[in-house]
């Protein structure tokens, strides 16, 4: 097991196939602070490396899945130049390009499926941090929340438009980004933005249930599903026919399609191959 102080990883499963990352700075409510990146970032380097796993959770404890920026070490900053010469926005906005969009685009690109439980308030950044996995559980009192505009005139980031004018359609995504209302975790499963709404106590029992589910997948499956869909987002049904056809020209007959064809021919549950070396 690694661990830090506020992120740690565990493995689960019959074989330990399983990773499960969890953020535990759980009195501030799990604030994207420069270590928790930082930390966060080596721990999912560590899964993509490790091809004995093959799904990961990523939670938190506490009241909070992640409250988004920390504000607290920004309370004193004024909008003029800092010490290096730079703004507070140029400063802000050159974080995110080494740092923070680099944590999104880490999850977006692991080689294995990605569950995220939302165990508490995801704010700020943390809805993007939140919606950044493959699939969203919501334990029942979380909630999703966009102060951005509202509470501070700058604008959702960490992905956070990306995902939830796809999920959830421009007129919701508007209203969540300029209302700033509290959207429950029932309401968010009832409109698509997570998957599923379940009983806070049961949420990281089912988050790690279906983990063991996506662990069986074959591998690469997970890169295969988000590039086709990525592949869809912008493209005519023609070009996306196209497109589908030209993946099945690599994909069947490979030894993953081939199993699923045998394990359907003898009536019994695939076998996939785990992930290989590089």
């Amino acid at each position: 097991m690694n661990s830090s102080p506020a992120v740690r990883m565990e493995r689960h499963g019959n074989n330990g196939e399983i990773a499960l990352i969890v953020l535990q700075d759980s009195a501030r409510m799990n604030p994207l602070g420069r270590p928790l990146q930082l930390r966060l970032r080596e721990l999912l380097a560590e899964v993509r490396e490790d091809t004995s796993l093959r799904a990961l959770v990523l939670t938190a404890e506490g009241r909070g899945f992640c409250v988004g920026a920390d504000l607290s070490s920004m309370g004193g900053a004024q909008g003029g130049a800092q010490a290096d010469g730079r703004t507070l926005g140029a400063q802000t906005a050159d974080n995110m390009h080494q740092l923070s969009n680099r944590l999104i685009l880490d999850l977006q690109q692991l080689p294995v499926p990605v569950v995220c439980a939302i165990n508490g308030a995801a704010a700020g950044a943390g809805v993007g941090l939140a919606l950044a996995g493959d699939v969203a559980l919501a334990a029942r009192s979380a909630y999703f929340y966009l102060p951005f505009l509202p509470r501070l005139g700058i604008v959702p980031d960490l992905g956070t438009t990306w995902f939830i004018e796809r999920r959830l359609g421009r007129a919701r995504a508007l209203g969540l980004s300029l209302l700033g209302d509290r959207l429950g975790a029932q309401q968010a499963a009832d409109w698509g933005l997570v998957w599923a709404c379940v009983d806070d106590e049961a949420l990281r029992e089912q988050a790690l249930a279906t983990a063991a589910r996506l662990a069986r997948l074959p591998a690469g499956a997970v890169l295969e599903a988000r590039r086709a869909l990525d592949h869809a987002a912008a493209s005519t049904l023609e070009q996306q026919l196209h497109y589908e056809a030209e993946r099945q020209r690599e994909l069947v007959g490979a030894p993953a399609f081939m199993e699923g064809v045998q394990a359907f021919m003898q009536k019994r549950e695939p076998v996939f191959a785990p992930r290989q070396p590089g």
